[in-house]
């Protein structure tokens, strides 16, 4: 497409595609241009993925970005504000703010480091809490807890990622973090991966499982859980009944809202089809986006 273009840095992370649908497409196992926007959303859609690509491989022709186009934080509605920035030392994965009552926010996992960045997202309201939902993206999480005096949070089961957290949790069972949230413990991609659930609404679910746009249903990355696959079907089969939202935000793969009675009947079909599997070699280009 004229005046934009993704570089050959692309790792296929599925950033682009997941903010603009209808301007990205996969080639090749990367995203490419395919067209211009045809309107001012989809423009500021496009804004929006070329500052969440971790590579920053969308560009302009001029190639460099003009930071007044930045939209983010970028509110998915009046709770959930996406981070965007995302960093290449946690593959790119997405990070959300929650908000919660009387001002304050939850950051779950997180963006790239800066302190720029960190200030624009108290702007929004101040952080009381980071919530790492698993190893891979811990990266940046005592940089913001330290930056915002917040507590920063990860499982015992991959407490080595992040050994100077103010909160660890143990086991399996749910725990009230907060008023609204509850953590549940879900080893399978890693050993300590936890999901956060928000107001009933909210399911934050790290890397345990996602919305897949190939399949049009929720998704296991089976070729790429570093722990077990059979601990995940065994704790997917454990929180599915008890588990009730509306929105699955994952750290990789796409978003989606639905019904909660419609949501719950995929998760629990979820995790039937996750008993099926069996364990396979790690193979980023099987994901299935």
């Amino acid at each position: 497409m004229d005046g934009w273009y993704v570089d050959d840095r692309c790792t296929n992370c599925d950033v682009a595609r997941q903010f603009a649908p209808e301007v990205f497409a996969e080639v090749d196992g990367k995203s490419q241009v395919r067209r211009l926007p045809v309107d001012e959303a989809e423009t500021r859609l496009l804004h929006a993925a070329a500052f969440a690509c971790h590579t920053r491989s969308i560009r302009p022709a001029a190639g460099r970005l003009d930071p007044a186009d930045d939209p983010f934080p970028l509110a998915l509605d009046d709770v959930v504000l996406l981070c965007g920035h995302n960093s290449p030392r946690t593959a790119g994965a997405n990070a959300y703010l929650l908000r919660r009552p009387g001002g304050t926010q939850m950051m779950i996992d997180t963006p790239r480091w800066s302190r720029a960045l960190a200030d624009r997202y108290a702007a929004t309201g101040p952080v009381t809490d980071v919530l790492l939902t698993h190893r891979d993206h811990a990266a940046h999480g005592r940089s913001y807890a330290d930056h915002y005096g917040a507590r920063l949070w990860i499982h015992r089961g991959d407490l080595d990622a992040a050994p100077d957290a103010d909160r660890v949790l143990h086991g399996t069972e749910p725990q009230e973090i907060a008023e609204g949230v509850t953590v549940h413990p879900l080893p399978g991609h890693t050993e300590g991966s936890v999901l956060y659930l928000a107001d009933d609404r909210y399911c934050f679910s790290g890397d345990s499982f996602y919305w897949s746009r190939t399949i049009d249903d929720l998704a296991v990355a089976e070729s790429v859980t570093w722990y077990s696959i059979e601990e995940l079907a065994a704790s997917l089969a454990r929180v599915a009944p008890m588990l009730r939202f509306e929105w699955v935000l994952p750290g990789h793969g796409d978003r989606r809202h639905l019904a909660a009675d419609e949501m719950s009947r995929r998760l629990l079909a979820l995790a039937h089809r996750t008993q099926l599997l069996h364990p396979r070699p790690i193979d980023f280009t099987a994901i299935r986006w």
